[in-house]
């Protein structure tokens, strides 16, 4: 068996207006935009990086955001909401920062931890989570104080219409259930970020939709040295992952799982400076080598982003 998985590499969200976006998650949230390259499977969509201020695993919030993008509906088989992790003592400032966005929030408590909902502009759902064990991590400058600033993920919650078998897979990927209220279930992982996932069960619900407003994909973090047995163990679990892919900053698997969740299984290595430097990450529109042949084309039909 390979090694345990020690929880999120980044997770990847549809989104409308790419200004939009990139003023909500830079200044808003105070994230940092690490890359801003485009949709390798659509190269004329922009994909923009939002993390911390070296793009660490763990960090990283992406986005392909379409202009007309059609709003989709929250609903099994998808990430229903992507949680991020806060120090305890931040609570007050991020209630009071987010009130003077005009961001409707709802504060609630689950498992002992304070947490902050709300939505982003496209109606994507958010979780601030405080806690105590919250990692110093590496804070981007930006309109957030460091003693306040987003470290990461917590985690991810999953809406499911059952559950039973995304259960027994993380439990191969090295997450053990720890905890249980009315229809949820939590999973963690031996790490510092992304390390929860919550199972929420609900065969009454609707199944989801994608579009504007909704996460396309969750990836959890891998070696290099051990993806190819972490793709054998989904075939063995009855999945169908893909090849191996080689995304530049990483290099992916992709298996979507019974309950309809995309998982993927990112490499750690080489990230998001191996094309950068740390100091401009995310200044300009970064290309793989093989679209650089039709940067021109590609920049054309993107829409202005300006930064």
């Amino acid at each position: 068996m390979p090694t345990d998985i020690p929880g999120i590499h980044h997770v990847t969200a549809i989104a409308g207006d790419p200004e939009r976006n990139f003023e909500f998650y830079t200044d808003t949230l105070g994230l940092r935009l690490v890359k801003k390259s485009v949709n390798q499977d659509d190269v004329h969509v922009y994909h923009l990086f939002y993390a911390d201020h070296g793009g660490s695993p763990g960090t990283s919030m992406t986005f392909f955001p379409y202009t007309n993008a059609r709003q989709g509906r929250i609903g099994t088989g998808q990430v229903s909401t992507t949680q991020f992790l806060i120090p305890e003592d931040s609570v007050d400032y991020w209630t009071d920062r987010l009130e003077s966005k005009d961001v409707g929030f709802v504060t609630s408590e689950r498992f002992g931890d304070t947490v902050i909902g709300f939505e982003d502009p496209d109606g994507l759902p958010l979780e601030l989570v405080a806690r105590e064990d919250a990692p110093a991590g590496d804070p981007p400058e930006g309109p957030v104080p460091e003693e306040h600033a987003i470290r990461g993920f917590f985690g991810a919650t999953l809406s499911l219409s059952t559950a039973e078998s995304t259960a027994n897979l993380l439990e191969t990927m090295g997450f053990s259930p720890t905890e249980e209220e009315q229809h949820r279930q939590r999973f963690e992982a031996d790490g510092e970020l992304g390390y929860v996932i919550d199972l929420l069960e609900d065969p009454q619900a609707p199944q989801g939709q994608p579009g504007g407003g909704t996460v396309h994909h969750v990836a959890f973090q891998v070696t290099e040295d051990e993806q190819e047995q972490w793709r054998d163990i989904l075939q063995q679990a009855g999945l169908r992952p893909t090849e191996v892919i080689d995304r530049k900053w990483f290099k992916s698997v992709y298996a979507r799982t019974q309950g309809g969740v995309l998982f993927e299984f990112a490499t750690k290595e080489p990230g998001y400076t191996v094309d950068e430097p740390l100091d401009s990450l995310g200044e300009e529109l970064v290309l793989p080598e093989w679209l650089e042949d039709r940067r021109d084309e590609i920049e054309d039909a993107l829409p202005e982003l300006s930064l």
